[in-house]
């Protein structure tokens, strides 16, 4: 099966202790046998995505961080705020493994004959603890990547393009015909932007800088609005009337964001209303938060009648609502574009150790545009 036959493998883990301390630390882990239909997955690359921040660092106020411990093994510490510890009573004194995706090599593979098929294969991986030299997964868990294609190409390719597809398929399904959507000038935005020009789907970006709406053109983004612009409600307004998009799905999450786009929906829809009513327009409005950006309270004023709609939406939840079947091909889907509709872009790749530098966590903690990490295991051990 492989001549690799070290004990004990390294994983990065994430503990908030009882007395409102962060502590995210390398620590030794055995390395499990494949059982029948399961595979062992050396991990080459694993992406750091604002959705596993919440689990790496908790509710911790990283301008206390600070990093103990050797290069090889440094220990990050941070305080979680009093207020904020009673959000994290179900993980306190819990050391947890961190990383929702990656990609790597299977070196080992149960008798099953699913598992034995993809025995030598560069897969990606989905399932949790993946900031790790290893991971055991089952063999239903994997995605072959096509070839040529790198576990750096195949890393991302779970999260972002499964959430951006999962967008395009619940606005179709919800009886939709154009979309908006927020933080778009972000790897996820530009894989979503992609996607509908690909597929002749009108979509509204929505972004922060001026920069980023220039990337975004740049890539064929007919409709794209900056917030910081005077005059962004009436611009979001004609983009919505334009494209007729009445569903959003928003990263900021709170703030204002999300009701002033039911109110561009609701002014965008009026514009040609045939009769008035009171109660506003019949077209169903529908706003889903999907991430936290901004953590701050979501506000809006009621002023898009009474046909609309705010809620969450999560891609695990979306893809066992549709089942396995259709869930595989949105997966294959995403294997055939890897290159082109669903790449990737980094800013830097850095080791399991260097992935808790204060310098690292600078980059890839602010969440912005163009600063995504790459977390390659392997990176600095020897040949």
């Amino acid at each position: 099966m492989t001549t690799d036959t070290t004990p004990t493998s390294l994983q990065l883990r994430s503990l908030i202790r009882a007395s409102g301390e962060l502590e995210v630390s390398l620590q030794d882990v055995q390395i499990p046998e494949p059982t029948a239909d399961e595979v062992l997955v050396r991990i080459e690359a694993t992406p750091i995505n604002p959705s596993d921040l919440g689990l790496l660092f908790g509710a911790a106020d990283m301008d206390t961080a600070k990093v103990t411990g050797t290069p090889a093994r440094p220990v990050l510490t941070a305080r979680v705020p009093e207020k904020l510890m009673r959000a994290m009573a179900g993980r306190v004194d819990a050391s947890m493994p961190v990383g929702n995706e990656g990609a790597g090599v299977v070196i080992k593979a149960g008798h099953s004959a699913a598992a034995q098929a993809l025995l030598g294969k560069t897969v990606a991986v989905i399932g949790g603890a993946m900031y790790a030299q290893h991971r055991c997964v089952k063999a239903q868990q994997c995605l072959v990547l096509p070839p040529g294609a790198t576990a750096a190409d195949g890393a991302s390719c779970f999260v972002n393009p499964l959430t951006a597809l999962g967008m395009v398929e619940t606005m179709k399904r919800e009886g939709h015909k154009a979309l908006v959507h927020t933080a778009a000038a972000s790897n996820l935005g530009q894989m979503l932007n992609r996607i509908c020009l690909k597929d002749g789907i009108a979509l509204v970006n929505i972004v922060r800088k001026p920069e980023q709406a220039a990337l975004l053109r740049a890539q064929g983004a007919t409709h794209v609005c900056v917030i910081t612009s005077p005059d962004f409600m009436a611009e979001l307004t004609d983009a919505l009337a334009e494209t007729g998009a009445t569903i959003a799905f928003d990263a900021i999450g709170g703030g204002k964001l999300a009701g002033q786009i039911l109110t561009c929906m609701e002014a965008a829809i009026n514009r040609s209303a045939k009769e008035y009513s009171r109660y506003g327009s019949a077209v169903h409005k529908q706003v889903y938060l999907y991430g936290m950006l901004d953590p701050a309270p979501t506000e809006f004023s009621r002023s898009f009648g009474m046909a609309w709609g705010m809620g969450g939406w999560l891609l695990f939840p979306f893809l066992q609502k549709i089942g396995s079947a259709e869930a595989q091909k949105l997966r294959e889907r995403v294997a055939a574009e890897l290159k082109t509709t669903f790449a990737s872009h980094y800013s830097r790749t850095v080791s399991l150790a260097e992935a808790l530098t204060l310098d690292a966590i600078a980059v890839y903690g602010q969440r912005s545009t163009g600063a995504k990490v790459l977390i390659d295991p392997s990176k600095g051990l020897p040949a």
